[in-house]
């Protein structure tokens, strides 16, 4: 299934081969949102990333992995085995017609079967080479295994993630990856714009422990300037600026000091201030020692409205409250809905179209309107080796009895 081209996208004309794993599969599927033709670059048989859930109907299948699904659309499809001979000759062959390519294996990996950054370079000196890894191509924890719990241990942020009555809690999701792979993106766009002007390629090194590391902010801060480790706070904010309180239906995101006395006049109306009406309140650095009381009073009150009443009424007075709006209620929203952010995906090996997420960016020339499902395993083998390659059905077919591809 072809990707039409569009001349108006962004990155129309660049190519690009992914041989990532899903640490950085993300990174090329950002590309191919852009517009680059990006071809996902399997072994025989398919990626093991394929095996991750969640399945469509929870039915484990290569073909009805969601996660694979998102991660790779927008993307060709082919199949090729790497440690064999012939496998290698073809993948040089794709290098010399590539602008970039995507890569997590382990360092060293690609440098022992003669595919290093040298070696690709030499058969294209404009080569752009992004290498994913847990802890980067040197130092000496380089050869260590990571995945993205160990990433965001490793990384800080599992140190900070919970409260003080837990044991250091795992952000939900991939977020490790998804931070390395929006880095590398950023580095690939970086080394595009250098590549102007140089006319060379570049090997661009993302470590993951350094991905999530360079997300800290105010945890990075404070123990540069203060050498102190923020607790674990839940769901109160870093600088107790922001809680989550419960309500009739739900979760509310709410501020704690802002405009204060316009809070408390609030509250006060429906008799529910308690103690905070009394004058010691009003002073900014009594109310930061004593946020518990705050939190426990505002809870009270909280419980009495649904998540909607609130909202609205913070929309009125300008306060940046907000719902905490659970998955389905994202995918309902409204707001969401006139924007067309969610988007159709045709799925014909599952009978059916799923909506995904769309681009979070949106241009003026409208141009992001890129909709094509992930590849099934080695869909694009014929379009790929013998229209771009040149390669024969004969060919073809003795590769495939090799399993090359």
């Amino acid at each position: 299934m072809e990707v039409k081209e569009n001349k108006d996208v962004l990155l129309t004309g660049i190519k690009v081969l992914d041989l990532a794993d899903e640490k950085a599969s993300f990174c090329p599927k950002l590309l191919a949102d852009m517009g680059a033709s990006v071809i996902k670059v399997e072994r025989p048989g398919g990626d093991p990333s394929r095996d991750i859930g969640p399945f469509w109907k929870n039915s484990p299948h290569p073909e009805k992995s969601l996660f694979f699904q998102y991660n790779n659309a927008n993307k060709r499809g082919i199949t090729l085995d790497l440690e064999k001979g012939l496998g290698r000759e073809i993948f040089l062959k794709l290098v010399n017609k590539t602008d970039i390519v995507v890569e997590t294996f382990p360092p060293g990996y690609l440098k022992d079967l003669g595919l290093g950054f040298e070696a690709l370079s030499e058969v294209n000196p404009r080569l752009i080479l992004l290498s994913v890894t847990g802890f980067g191509k040197d130092g000496p924890r380089s050869k260590y295994k990571s995945c993205d719990l160990v990433a965001s241990a490793f990384g800080g942020s599992l140190c900070v993630s919970g409260s003080s009555s837990t044991p250091p809690l795992k952000p939900f999701g991939e977020q490790s990856h998804y931070t390395a792979s929006l880095f590398g993106a950023i580095a690939i766009l970086l080394a595009l714009r250098k590549r102007t002007q140089s006319g060379k390629g570049e090997h661009i090194d993302i470590s993951m422990q350094e991905a999530v590391a360079s997300t800290l902010d105010h945890v990075m801060v404070r123990y540069f300037y203060d050498r102190v480790i923020p607790e674990r706070q839940g769901s109160l904010h870093w600088d107790s600026s922001f809680c989550i309180s419960p309500c009739k239906d739900g979760y509310l995101l709410l501020t704690l000091f802002q405009q204060w006395e316009t809070l408390i006049e609030l509250m006060d109306s429906e008799d529910m201030a308690e103690d905070l009406v009394e004058e010691s309140w009003r002073d900014e650095e009594y109310r930061l020692r004593h946020a518990d009381h705050i939190i426990e009073v505002l809870e009270r009150w909280t419980k009495t409205h649904t998540t909607d009443e609130l909202f609205k009424l913070g929309q009125l007075m300008r306060f940046p409250w907000a719902p905490v709006q659970s998955p389905r209620e994202v995918l309902e929203s409204p707001h969401l809905k006139a924007r067309n952010f969610f988007v159709d995906m045709d799925y014909p090996q599952i009978g059916t179209s799923i909506k995904c997420p769309g681009s979070p960016y949106k241009f003026s020339s409208g141009f992001l309107n890129r909709r094509k499902r992930a590849p099934l395993i080695g869909e694009d083998n014929i379009s790929v080796y013998r229209n771009e390659l040149g390669l024969s059905d004969e060919e073809l077919q003795r590769l495939s009895s090799m399993h090359v591809i």
